[in-house]
């Protein structure tokens, strides 16, 4: 699946960020609103961890969106 995808059917797809991010509160998954560049920054603030290692988790998530 890609970003567009994603981006179009973010209020389906943020249970599954929930369940992967579970820090990551409702309010700030809607105003993630399907950008890749606010979850990127989003997780970063919530979890204290880096861009690279942030990316990697996205793109591991947004392959587990593809299978299902």
């Amino acid at each position: 699946m890609n970003w567009d995808r994603i981006a179009g059917n973010w209020k389906q797809l943020k249970g599954s960020a929930k369940l992967q991010w579970g820090k990551l509160t409702d309010d700030q998954l809607d105003k993630v609103a399907g950008a890749r560049d606010k979850l990127s920054g989003t997780i970063q603030e919530a979890y204290g961890i880096g861009k690279d290692e942030v990316e990697k988790q996205i793109a591991e998530w947004e392959k587990r969106q593809k299978q299902e």
